[in-house]
């Protein structure tokens, strides 16, 4: 009967490592920035709550709005990037644009808003704007090249 076990420790010499690791590759599937895809999401769930916590319902209702439908759409984006990342991974630039709409939203949508809620838009909007743009750098980086 032939000795079919393999020493612990050691799956180099398996005679299905490469197709194992082939499986592995196809499955990622050029997931180079699966870390940021969670606090993509986060990012977008304290948006959408983001005005009952800093308690700017009464004094900016335009905001409020604002601030959860934003918040919804950041966080689809991480739902999309981590359900089909790669398609989704080219709306990374949407990314960007959201956080740059959100640091320059309190004075367009909103009416004299006070610097707390300035401050949490700017806040936002620039998180949202470098995780936007990691997602964007990584996705370019792993795209395949053309000649």
């Amino acid at each position: 009967m032939a000795n079919v076990s393999h020493p612990r420790g050691d799956i180099s010499s398996h005679p299905d490592a490469p197709e194992m690791q082939a499986r592995y590759a196809r499955v990622l599937g050029g997931r180079d920035v699966a870390l940021v895809d969670g606090p993509v999401f986060l990012l977008g769930l304290y948006c959408a709550v983001s005005p009952w916590i800093l308690h700017f319902t009464t004094s900016q209702p335009s905001l409020v709005a604002h601030n959860l439908i934003v918040g919804i759409a950041i966080g689809l984006l991480a739902l999309g990037f981590t359900r089909a990342p790669d398609r989704m991974y080219g709306l990374s630039w949407a990314m960007c644009a959201i956080g740059v709409w959100m640091i320059i939203s309190p004075w367009i949508v909103g009416s004299s808003p006070d610097a707390g809620v300035i401050w949490n838009n700017i806040v936002i909007g620039a998180l949202a704007l470098l995780l936007g743009m990691v997602c964007a750098g990584t996705a370019a980086r792993s795209a395949p090249r053309r000649p």
